[in-house]
């Protein structure tokens, strides 16, 4: 089989861990027999540079002639880049959001996995980690407050700023239909998380969850609010499967769920449209302090090729040879300085690449 991937490698640490996952995905090729070609495009800072905008309608349309998108970390030191003296809608970040609505990435898919080879990295009561725990949070992308109409302005002598909180019943389905999609192929339970108590938004996604639940009788769904959610994946993250939400919500929901696993460096993530077509990314940031330092911790980019792999691909044995490659090279005690722990060899962010790699 053949696929044209877009890659997008970005700023910082983008290029050093895109480079490995595409190591990867070219033995993954080799093993199995199938070619991946790339085309590497521009985005954020590095667009800025070159282009002027961190999104060029070139990017745009590249990506959406391929298969899917790879994409690495995007922006830089906000206290000293030059990007950060720029309009927001010139900054890097921008791009993010032009290309999520461009391409209609409305599903974000984010798994919270802790590895047990980590478990000693998690910061919670060891009677918590070491049952482990194994979740895939939905943000819903493209709507909410941070597309919603915002404004500041005078009002009575005092500056008012207003920020928009909309979903409408079509947007909030379709999220809600892929969860419980990607729920059928994993433990089969859904949490939607909203605030019915308070917010009209959450009362309707509440009110459309529950209509698209009745479509899947195979899976279990429970609400719960977002505050008692926030407690709940501290206090026991192994009761949630799949968590959907809305986008703020779920913003801050997958970062507190990203820190329970011990480093960032080890969540991949999707962003994907009402097709099998995705954009995939890690979840952590572009570290500018430790960009071109060989230091990054490749995994959580090998594991986004792994999701591309089985969501885009339907390459379901190819994603698994990933996953199993990488529990290799941590059975094996290899470890990047983020992941690392008394006992074990450290190795580069190449170098880990190699040996996942090698593993396949």
């Amino acid at each position: 089989m053949e696929k044209n991937i877009a890659v997008i490698k970005g700023d910082g640490i983008g290029p050093e861990i895109v480079t490995e996952a595409m190591k990867v995905l070219d033995k993954v090729g080799e093993k199995f027999g199938h070619k991946f070609n790339y085309e590497q495009l521009l985005m954020g800072g590095c667009s800025i540079d070159v282009n002027g905008v961190p999104l060029t309608e070139e990017t745009i349309e590249k990506c959406k002639a391929s298969d899917a998108v790879l994409m690495g970390s995007i922006g830089g030191d906000t206290t000293t880049s030059p990007w950060y003296k720029l309009p927001a809608d010139k900054r890097p970040e921008a791009g993010l959001l032009g290309i999520r609505k461009a391409l209609g990435l409305f599903a974000n898919l984010r798994p919270c996995v802790l590895f047990k080879q980590l478990s000693g990295a998690c910061p919670l009561k060891e009677e918590i980690s070491r049952k482990g725990f194994d979740m895939l949070i939905m943000r819903e992308l493209t709507g909410g407050l941070y597309f919603g109409k915002r404004y500041t302005e005078e009002k009575n002598g005092v500056m008012t700023a207003v920020d928009t909180l909309e979903y409408n019943e079509n947007e909030i389905r379709r999220i809600a239909k892929k969860a419980f999609d990607v729920a059928m192929q994993r433990r089969k339970k859904v949490t939607s998380v909203d605030k019915a108590n308070v917010l009209d938004s959450s009362r309707l996604w509440r009110k459309v969850v529950e209509e698209v639940a009745k479509d899947y009788p195979e899976v279990a769904l429970e609400h719960m609010l977002v505050d008692n959610s926030a407690m709940q994946l501290v206090k026991d993250p192994a009761q949630f499967d799949v968590m959907v939400t809305e986008n703020m919500f779920g913003d801050i929901l997958s970062d507190e769920a990203s820190m329970i696993t011990g480093s960032i460096g080890m969540l991949a993530s999707a962003s994907m449209n009402e097709t099998s077509f995705g954009l995939y990314e890690p979840s952590g940031g572009s570290a500018p302090d430790i960009a071109g330092q060989n230091k990054a911790n490749p995994i959580a980019t090998i594991l986004s090729a792994a999701m591309m792999l089985r969501y885009s691909f339907k390459m379901e044995k190819e994603a698994d040879a990933v996953e199993n490659a990488i529990n290799s090279a941590l059975d094996a005690g290899y470890r990047t300085g983020d992941i690392m722990s008394d006992g074990m060899t450290l190795v580069s962010c190449s170098e880990m690449g190699d040996k996942i790699a090698e593993f396949i």
